[in-house]
């Protein structure tokens, strides 16, 4: 009786003890169903449990990282597009009764027109994301805890920039487990979702700094060592070549007969090539990567190249993002799967290339090595081969900073949509006879040329470029005057054909070589190109290559009878006379 006394003594407000435990239990029960039910519909079970995510999302979710991966660490629906904490989970599930709406008027209810409406449904996810700085994302990825040692190169530079800027998660990292559409959007649409917010910004972590050093210092190592293991290969080749000349000498000794003049009486064959000793010149090996249909637009365009951001805000050049990914990037375009409409089956993504470079202090001696390859049919020329005289053709431009884009594109600049072979060229037809025909030599198309020479530049929409856009002759002829050109050097294997020539407002050709002169040779299984050079030529259109100045310059490679812009290339480098901090050290010999 005691015990029924204390439940029914009354207390604050007037209600019983009793009343007061069977409400906390009531309560309880209700918070527990409530709870319980708000966790049932926050599992990835019940996220696609209807078809329309079921049969669209889902399975191209299944394809990412964020699925399957070496850790074995799952990121489910609800991680990425659900809040943690009480308060944002709830609001996100009083949100989600717009999606029960949908529902049942079937608005996404095919796979066709789940495509329709995909670009409203992703911004609206993007915009999200941005406005709660990725809040979902920082769950489980954070700059504190990041170890940029264990990051690409392109991956930690974007992580600092995005610090140092105010950048978040989905600034970059749209499409990581659905299909992208930033490229059915309006270009001003994701770049003003894209812009930095200065709330954002954060100091740069300890921890990151010492992870970038250690990185740095690890790729350093490496690239020494790669110097290192050419420079013995150079040398045992040069052994062996050696030791059969003074074995054929020998026999040819034995057998009375005379030995004909050539290497074997002035030393070995890694002495040819001007003269030149290049078993004791330094190298260094490059990657050049088939292209595809990346112009300079291209580049520019934050919605189809995610470094654009770190090009044009904080000026790093492609080669602090890229090196050590040529290869990975030339097998996106040779299969198609980016920036590239016509795909040519097997040929090879990447060309390692060895460059080894010498002066006299009057001439540039310069020795380009690479593998020969098996022939790939190009499926849309005549006979599979483009240029039929010529297996390889190999070019080299370079110039000073004034240069548009050469500090950091190297040749790149000289790139653009509206070029010939390009998705934006103009029809032929249409050049025939234009006012412009005969100042930029129309008749095979647009060429390369430097976007300082014209007046505008269409970048965000199609048609990409500006070749009809040109400044007037005084204006190019100030451009040429002040060096803001780049020059250039070309040779074709099969027909022997040395051209030099720079690129300004358009691509110029010039009658004859200038004293540049080119020698090849096939041996063992690879190619090899050298040149020679007067390190001032004079004249217009020719950089004068002089100590203490760096220069900009790319390479690149027509190999198995490619033309137009079906070659590999480089990106850009520093090169410089007796100059440590080039990366491509012209040294004195």
């Amino acid at each position: 009786m005691a015990y029924f006394g204390l439940l029914s003594r009354r207390t604050l407000f007037g209600a019983t003890i009793g009343g007061a435990v069977a409400f906390m239990i009531t309560g309880v029960i209700l918070w527990g169903g409530f709870n319980t039910a708000m966790e049932a519909t926050n599992t990835m079970d019940f996220c696609i449990s209807c078809h329309e995510m079921e049969s669209t999302v889902y399975q191209e979710y299944q394809d990412t990282i964020h699925y399957s991966n070496r850790s074995g660490v799952q990121a489910g629906c609800p991680d990425c597009h659900v809040p943690r904490d009480w308060v944002h989970k709830t609001v996100r599930k009083i949100e989600a009764s717009r999606e029960l709406y949908h529902k049942a008027l079937g608005t996404v209810n095919t796979p066709e027109k789940f495509d329709q409406h995909r670009p409203e449904m992703a911004l609206r996810v993007w915009k999200t994301m941005k406005e709660t700085n990725s809040r979902e994302c920082r769950n489980c990825h954070d700059f504190d805890t990041m170890n940029p040692a264990n990051q690409k190169k392109r991956a930690r530079a974007q992580h600092l920039f995005a610090m140092e800027e105010g950048h978040t998660c989905i600034d970059c990292h749209k499409g990581i487990a659905h299909k992208g559409v930033t490229d059915q959007f309006d270009p001003e649409v994701i770049a003003e979702l894209e812009q930095a917010w200065p709330a954002y910004q954060q100091s740069v972590p300890p921890s990151f700094i010492a992870g970038m050093e250690l990185a740095e210092s690890r790729e350093a190592a490496a690239e020494q060592e790669e110097r290192e293991a050419n420079a013995a290969a150079r040398e045992q080749q040069a052994q062996q070549i050696q030791a059969a000349i003074a074995k054929a000498v020998a026999g040819h000794a034995a057998a009375g007969t005379a030995v004909a003049d050539g290497p074997a009486a002035g030393g070995s064959a890694a002495d040819s090539g001007f003269g030149l000793a290049w078993d004791s010149v330094p190298s260094q090996q490059l990657t050049l990567f088939y292209p595809g249909q990346t112009s300079m637009e291209w580049v520019l365009n934050g919605s189809k190249h995610g470094g654009a951001r770190v090009y044009t805000k904080a000026g790093d050049r492609c080669l602090d993002c890229h090196k050590g990914e040529e290869e990975m990037m030339g097998r996106k375009m040779v299969t198609g799967e980016k920036a590239e409409a016509t795909p040519i089956p097997d040929k090879r993504p990447g060309i390692p290339l060895e460059v080894q470079a010498a002066h006299d202090g009057d001439h540039l001696y310069m020795r380009f090595t690479w593998p020969e390859a098996n022939h790939v049919p190009v499926p849309f020329a005549e006979g599979g081969k483009m240029d039929p005289e010529n297996p390889v053709k190999f070019a080299m431009m370079f110039g000073g900073d004034e240069a548009d884009h050469a500090n950091q594109s190297g040749c790149w600049g000289t790139c653009h949509h509206d070029a010939r072979t390009m998705p934006d060229a103009p029809e032929a037809e249409s050049l025939k006879g234009h006012p412009l025909a005969s100042r930029l030599g129309l008749t095979g198309g647009v060429t390369k040329y430097l976007a300082a020479t014209r007046t505008a530049i269409q970048g965000r929409s199609s048609p990409l470029g500006g070749w009809d856009k040109l400044k007037d002759e005084a204006a190019i002829k100030a451009e040429l005057e002040a060096g803001r050109f780049l020059d250039l050097v070309r040779y074709s294997a099969g027909t022997g054909k040395t051209e030099d020539g720079f690129i300004l407002d358009h691509r110029v050709m010039e009658g004859d070589s200038n004293g540049v002169e080119f020698t090849h040779e096939k041996t063992g299984g690879n190619w090899v190109v050298t040149l020679r050079r007067k390190l001032n030529p004079g004249g217009d259109g020719n950089i004068a290559i002089e100590k203490g100045k760096l220069y900009n310059v790319g390479f690149a490679i027509h190999d198995d009878f490619a033309d137009a812009r079906f070659h590999h290339v480089s990106l850009g480098f520093k090169m410089g006379l007796d100059n440590d901090e080039a990366e491509i050290n012209i040294t004195e010999k």
